[in-house]
């Protein structure tokens, strides 16, 4: 089986009001530093555990497309040097307003030949009140520059829920992405938690961030609903509950994570898992570049995967693909609490179980949590 490489860079020009990952706004002096770091990293789980060949990488954040290209160039670099890479698939996401064309040609000529661009809206007040540095014109732009430079595979996104975001903007940001024919589209909907400045002061009823204007939960699910029947009258194939792409412009890296196919992460906060063994590094890019050069690696929160996680994985991982899973590759056949479950979200709507295979009704994807929690409490 080849394994999917991941490579984490956690810089961002500004933190989105939405954002709960582990990243945010770090002096660009640690830019170079950190390329460094992980090309040390690279070398160093290179003489460590044995990985199989590498088929596709993905540069992910954060905001790799800050860093310079020679940086980027430099970390593929290291990986080909140490690692057995036959490449079908390299991904670099970028923002619209970091992309020049000097940049493109270099990032082709480094390698990479697919790039993620992260629109989430073509509203320019819904841009401002999330905290994004592009606006509209900036996605058309990009997209233009990448296509002159030669690449022939570009994924965008969008957020349904933003701020401010209405039934007629969010068909005018649909209407946009579709017009500028990517290979690949994903379609996110907007999450509350405490994990974010919006979501922490939605929850609390404040109204900084514009945390007053999200769309109604309702309005959400219309938005998504809108937007499957739009991309699927557009030729693309909805493969995975938030992604779609043109025939055979699947996501090949993504699918590793959703089939629990091994992969490396490198860099800060970098998430790693080897068919058996789960971990991370950590988070602080400073402390990882500290920790590299002392020699140590940043490894945390390292686990085993019991045969229950395992199982719960494939369900929950499975089920967001559209195909569902194969009830035969659930290891041994499943408990009676577990049929009883499957059977009676059958009857309800919930799950379709034929030919041997379980997947979400069609009418239930934007309640997907909700139903895969109710099944995992079966297992």
């Amino acid at each position: 089986m080849t394994s999917g490489l991941y490579i984490q860079v956690p810089f961002c020009q500004t933190k989105c009001t939405y954002c709960n990952f582990h990243t945010g706004v770090f002096s660009s002096q640690l830019y170079e530093p950190y390329a460094g770091a992980v090309c040390r990293e690279v070398e160093t789980r290179a003489r460590g555990d044995a990985w199989a060949t590498f088929d596709t990488a993905y540069f992910g954040g954060g905001t790799p497309s800050l860093l310079a290209p020679e940086s980027l160039a430099r970390i593929l670099a290291a990986v080909r040097a140490k690692f057995d890479c036959r490449f079908e698939e390299v991904t670099l996401e970028a923002d619209p307003e970091t992309i020049t064309r000097e940049k493109a040609d270099a990032w082709l000529a480094a390698g990479f030949d697919r790039v993620s661009l992260g629109a989430q809206s073509f509203n320019d007040v819904e841009l401002k009140a999330a905290g994004r540095m592009h606006r509209r014109a900036d996605i058309s732009a990009a997209v233009s520059t990448l296509r002159a430079a030669g690449f022939g595979n570009l994924t965008l996104d969008l957020i349904a829920g933003l701020p401010h975001q209405t039934a007629e903007s969010w068909r005018d940001s649909v209407e946009s992405l579709l017009a500028l024919g990517p290979e690949h589209i994903s379609i996110y909907m907007m999450e509350i938690d405490e994990g974010s400045r919006l979501g922490r002061e939605a929850i609390s009823g404040g109204a900084r961030y514009s945390a007053g204007e999200l769309p109604s939960d309702d309005a959400m699910t219309d938005s998504y609903e809108l937007a499957c029947g739009w991309l699927a009258d557009a030729g693309y194939e909805h493969y995975e509950i938030s992604n779609w792409g043109r025939p055979g412009f699947r996501s090949r890296h993504n699918l590793k994570y959703w089939r629990r196919e091994p992969y490396l992460g490198l860099g800060a906060g970098a998430h790693s898992f080897d068919g058996r063994r789960r971990w991370a590094n950590a988070h602080d890019p400073a402390g990882y570049v500290a920790s590299i050069e002392l020699g140590t690696l940043p490894t945390e929160q390292e686990s085993i995967v019991s045969e229950r996680e395992a199982l719960e994985e494939r369900i929950f991982l499975g089920l967001r693909q559209l195909e569902g899973i194969d009830l035969s590759n659930l290891g041994s056949a499943p408990d009676a609490s577990l049929r009883s479950r499957i059977e009676r979200m059958r009857r309800d709507g919930l799950v379709i179980a034929e030919g041997g295979r379980l997947r979400l009704a069609p009418d239930r994807l934007t309640v997907s949590n909700d139903v895969l929690v109710e099944l995992m409490e079966a297992v």
